[in-house]
């Protein structure tokens, strides 16, 4: 079995415990996933299979979309309702106060990791020290939030809800954090998490492991079964004759001039296709001074 599948991943999961799943719904070894995904959290995973998992390091970093709630005003070890209270101070914020200073967090912003999170530092996961009680210093990372919408929000509570489109790296915890700090409060926390959007897949495009394993167990699991292509969509196609693709699949490369496609710069990402547009090949990058296509990876199955 080769391809990904769009798997709703449950709340207090991990992304290794929903692999894990996979592995025995599926009955297969070769699994992966695309990104980690906070235990509390829920929603959009895809999961790879077979020579999916050849596709993790070339996944081109897309937006991911998020729809969190949120209490300001407490401040926790893990930044979520999920740790231990360190202090607890909330000064009523109006909707319009917090939704003007929403305007500090849009676009380019600066982000610490948090110490519970499997960022690495001297080759060791920061929530393995947090466990220890160990807090190290990190460095700020650029990100980029291209949304970011108050949906719901009580004034009296500071509870609330928010709509956010972010890229790969971002903590919601994080920005739920720094927004409560900027407002002079002690800190902020996520209370629930889920995923909407990743890799262009949508919650709508997602299945349950409960529903995976009906399939599975009525034999229609292909039915669900995505190709690799649907990962690398903001990519252009370009199909290849017969001969271009015997040449492609044997690792050559392929002269720019004889292919119907105009590149746009200087490595260029493209899927390459078969002729009638019904295989995907693999990806491949452009050598506009070589003037030549040059194969990335192979992700042809037959």
């Amino acid at each position: 079995m080769n391809g990904l599948i769009v798997l709703d991943k449950p709340q207090d999961f991990t992304s290794f415990d929903a692999v894990a799943v996979m592995r025995k719904i599926l009955h297969e070894k070769k699994i992966g996933h695309t990104g980690t995904l906070d235990p509390m959290a829920t929603g959009v995973l895809p999961i790879l299979i077979g020579r999916g998992t050849k596709c993790a390091d070339l996944m081109p970093d897309t937006d991911k979309s998020y729809v969190a709630d949120f209490k300001l005003g407490v401040k926790t070890d893990t930044l979520d309702s999920t740790g231990k209270t360190l202090e607890e101070g909330y000064n009523k914020i109006s909707r319009e106060k917090l939704e003007e200073n929403f305007e500090n967090f849009r676009g380019e912003i600066s982000q610490i990791p948090p110490m519970y999170s499997a960022v690495s530092v001297g080759g060791k996961r920061l929530y393995e020290l947090a466990r220890q009680g160990i807090e190290v210093e990190r460095e700020s990372r650029k990100i980029f939030i291209s949304e970011l919408v108050l949906t719901d929000y009580d004034e009296e509570t500071g509870e609330g809800k928010l709509r956010v489109s972010c890229s790969k790296g971002t903590y919601i915890r994080t920005l739920i954090d720094d927004i409560a700090v900027s407002l002079g409060l002690c800190g902020g926390i996520m209370t629930a998490l889920r995923r909407v959007k990743a890799c262009g897949f949508t919650a709508e495009d997602a299945l349950t492991l409960d529903e995976l394993k009906a399939l599975a167990d009525e034999g229609k699991i292909d039915t669900v079964l995505r190709g690799l292509d649907g990962l690398f969509d903001m990519y252009r196609k370009v199909t290849v004759s017969p001969a271009q693709q015997k040449r492609f699949l044997n690792g050559g490369e392929l002269a720019l001039d004889r292919l119907r496609l105009k590149f746009r710069e200087d490595k260029e990402r493209v899927r390459v296709m078969s002729a009638d547009g019904k295989l995907f090949l693999g990806i491949a990058e452009a050598d506009l001074e070589k003037g030549e296509l040059k194969l990335v990876k192979i992700l042809y199955v037959e």
